[in-house]
């Protein structure tokens, strides 16, 4: 009997044995950040699990020796991952990929809440770092033109990119920083954006009319620059430091960012710094005038607690950047530079030394711009409404030194100061209606400083606007829209300039001094706008959906527009302005058609856009068509303003095939026309005059990728190879009237690259690390957007080309250490 119970007892401790439970848990990502409500299911089981909100998943199951978890989430590609389960724990950490139609994406710009992507009828684009680390960039624009089909960029040099939208750029174009508007001198040619590269996790796109939402200088859209956010951990600090090297021009860049939480609060902070020598093409060989050093620090302090969150922040930055104007030696085409300022000849200067070629040395004339931003964002619930308040604060100093013969001497100094508000409450929902009232605008001062050009006066502007918008889902159907009314005033006094009579330049003098005239006469005006927007978005499955919008902006004229009269260094352009332009109006048609299949992700996007007072830049001739000189060795330019017709379409083909989950095969193809309606200048110019200017291309854009999804070697993590395909067609429809554009060849760039995430056989990530080549096959080209094609002084060179090309081969190395 007690043979017999010792047995049973035995058995019964076997059989417990064999049914004892194992633990599969891990860590769930998606480009570096943890994803929660993933499922996790065993195949062939009942078990499954979901991811919290830290991207962590447990199971506790009674599994085979090798089993095949399924991960799954809305808006990223599913996986499966083979496991061998040797002991009592196994760890499966894996990384999602976003699909690329992120349809269910949330995105905040725009929108009176938070909201689904695919809820939006207006066309927006969301770009991720992950997406932004793939490429090769100099600058954060440069990413996003990249990224977002339908953008473009307005180029001086490889610091210098201004965004543009369907054709539409300057100060049509609002550019935020984690919702506060970017205010930098906007209105010139060679004014980038003052944004540290590294320090932006994502960017939100809106394609059209977004003056509902911000007022004036939203007409074309606008571009959210929306700065990091650090996984934290509470009472860690947790961080990364990027390293990045390009050889076409040496750049060397570094950032390195912290973040930290404690009891509620989280903190940030980030240091950047970058820094390169001229580029080169295997035309002008080395260009000079195109080196720079850019240097970056923010910081911020969050809080979230029952009745709301409050985040302030600041940030700086610096950037010291050449000037080029292209001037060379009519045989050799070696470029030259200027030694003098009284006397100077712009063919007869001296050639530019090899050893300045190469140098990391900024030299004399250049660029110092300095940005200064503090702002604080806050969120206030109040049961089912809330108030949000963002008040910001900017100051914008830039220098551009011209003159060899004093060189601590600018020749534009100026200081923009600048106040912004927005308040917006979001009312409680009634009868399924999510509206939201608001108020926002800003407050600027101008002011010259210790100058000797002064392109435009110093003025004063305040900005004011009220709007409502509401949207609702009715069945398949979610509706949006609002109306808005704004109001600017802008008034400067009189302005007088003379002559320094110990350097013998211009300075600003006061009404009574003997040599002075009156360079800008004082001006105050109101400018009115009315500005709306109704749209709707028809699901007709999870997978298909129609969307059609129509919107009305607004925009004032900038300062330069109106109120120039004089030479902006930079540019080597003198602005002439006028005072009797009224502000433009556009009434934009947008109709786009989404799929999102099973293996592709398809969307086309159509828009019709008019114009009212449209203003743009063209050369000034005199009564033989040939070019006003006001300023020796720099072009004119007055400003016109007439109405304007702008067409096109942006079509996406990402094809993913869940049969082959380690491969993507993305394309886009954007295409814009942009048509002058002044019928008096038609008439009389014909062709010469259709087209208005700095209208992209058609464009092409193909990508293959190869994703391994099982790691290599133990240590590399979805390594992938990649190569794509960038073709831009020959732009023949230009502003031809008075050579203020030409022609410019199509050309095809060749880009590849590899990467991937390296980690421990524990999980923990080690670095990523990103291979990548621009222009692999070192095409000379010129992009008509670049503003350095028309650096020319000769009418013929000696080798048959004219202006400056773009950037040769380059390769870029870059490793991102998480801390």
């Amino acid at each position: 009997m007690r043979f017999l119970f010792t047995c049973c007892l035995c058995f019964f401790i076997s059989l417990h044995t064999t049914a004892q439970k194992a633990t599969i848990k891990g860590i769930i990502t998606s480009e570096n950040k943890p994803l929660e409500g993933i499922t996790i299911k065993i195949l062939g089981t009942k078990s499954s699990a979901k991811s919290n909100g830290t991207g962590t998943y447990q199971l506790n199951v009674i599994p085979p020796a090798i089993c095949d978890l399924h991960f799954s989430g809305i808006g990223y590609q599913s996986k499966k991952v083979r496991v061998t389960l040797t002991g009592d724990t196994a760890f499966v950490n894996v990384e999602l990929l976003s699909l690329a139609s992120n349809l269910n994406d949330v995105v905040i710009t725009g929108v009176n809440r938070a909201t689904q992507l695919r809820k939006s009828p207006v066309p927006i684009a969301v770009l991720s770092k992950k997406s932004m680390d793939q490429n090769v960039n100099t600058n954060l624009i440069e990413a996003i033109v990249k990224g977002v089909p339908g953008i473009t960029a307005v180029t001086t040099g490889p610091n210098v990119s201004k965004p543009f939208i369907r054709g539409l750029g300057y100060n049509r174009v609002l550019t935020l920083y984690d919702g506060l508007r970017q205010e930098g001198q906007q209105w010139g040619d060679e004014h980038g954006i003052e944004v540290d590269e590294y320090g932006v996790t994502r960017a939100e796109v809106i394609k059209g009319p977004a003056s509902l939402t911000y007022g004036s200088d939203a007409l074309a859209g606008v571009i959210n620059m929306i700065p990091s956010a650090p996984n934290f951990e509470n009472g860690k600090l947790k961080g990364d430091f990027t390293a990045n090297y390009q050889t076409n021009n040496g750049m060397i860049g570094s950032s390195l960012g912290l973040a930290y939480i404690n009891n509620g609060w989280k903190y940030t902070f980030r240091a950047t710094g970058k820094t390169a020598h001229n580029y080169r093409n295997k035309i002008d060989g080395w260009v000079y005038g195109t080196a720079f050093q850019e240097y970056n620090l923010s910081a911020s302090a969050r809080v979230d607690k029952a009745w709301g969150s409050s985040k302030t922040a600041i940030t700086y930055y610096d950037n010291l950047m050449e000037i080029p104007d292209g001037s060379r030696d009519s045989l050799s085409r070696k470029f030259t530079r200027q030694v003098l300022d009284d006397g100077d000849d712009i063919k007869n200067r001296p050639i530019v030394p090899e050893s300045d070629l190469q140098t990391y040395a900024i030299n004399p004339l250049h660029q110092h711009i300095q940005h200064y931003r503090f702002y604080n964002a806050s969120q206030f619930k109040f049961g089912t409404s809330d108030l949000n308040v963002l008040i910001g604060g900017q100051q914008s100093v830039r220098r551009e030194y011209n003159h060899p013969t004093w060189p601590m001497q600018p020749g534009l100094y100026v200081v923009l100061n600048t106040f912004n508000y927005d308040f917006k409450y979001n009312l409680p929902d009634l009868a399924g209606v999510e509206s939201t009232v608001g108020l926002n605008g800003m407050y600027q001062a101008n002011r010259s400083k210790n100058a000797t050009d002064f392109p435009i006066p110093d003025y004063d502007l305040f900005d004011i606007g009220a709007f409502y918008f509401a949207k609702k889902s009715i069945g398949k159907v979610d509706i949006s829209g609002g109306i808005r009314i704004d109001r600017r005033n802008i008034k400067w006094e009189n302005f007088y300039v003379g002559t320094n009579g110990q350097t013998g330049f211009d300075q600003q003098v006061s009404v009574d001094n003997p040599t002075g005239k009156l360079q800008f006469p004082s001006f105050t005006k109101n400018y009115y706008g009315l500005s709306g927007s109704l749209g709707l978005t028809y699901n007709i499955s999870e997978r298909f959906m129609i969307k059609a919008n129509i919107a009305r902006g607004y925009r004032a004229p900038n300062i330069t527009e109106i109120g120039s009269n004089g030479l902006d260094p930079g540019a080597h352009i003198v602005y002439l302005g006028n005072r009797t332009f009224k502000p433009e109006f556009n009434l934009q048609q947008d109709l786009g058609l989404i799929a999102a299949l099973k293996d592709a992700d398809i969307s086309i996007e159509l828009f019709h856009n008019h114009i009212q007072n449209y203003i743009y830049q063209s050369r000034l001739t005199d009564a033989n068509g040939d070019p006003v000189v006001i300023v020796p060795g720099n072009l004119t330019y007055q400003y016109q303003q007439s109405k304007a017709r702008l067409y096109g379409a942006e079509i996406s083909i990402n094809l993913h095939p869940t049969a082959w989950e380690w491969l993507s095969f993305n394309n886009s193809l954007a295409y814009t026309v942009g048509l002058n309606q002044n019928r008096e200048l038609l008439n009389q110019h014909g062709h010469e005059a259709r087209y208005l200017p700095f209208i992209p291309p058609l464009q092409v854009r193909s990508e293959i990728k190869a994703t391994a999804q099982k790691p290599i070697g133990g240590l590399f993590t979805q390594p992938y190879i990649k190569v794509d395909v960038a073709f831009f067609a020959d732009q023949d429809r230009f502003y031809a009237l008075d050579h203020t554009e030409t022609f410019t060849a199509g050309y095809t760039l060749i880009n590849g690259g590899i990467g991937s995430t390296l980690k421990t056989k524990k999980g923990r990530t080690i670095c990523d690390l990103f291979i990548q080549a621009d222009n692999v096959f070192n095409m000379a080209y010129q992009s008509n957007l670049n503003r350095l094609k028309y650096f020319e002084y000769y009418n013929q060179s000696a080798n048959g080309r004219s202006g400056i090309y773009n950037m040769g081969r380059n390769l870029s190395f870059k490793v991102i250490i998480p801390i």
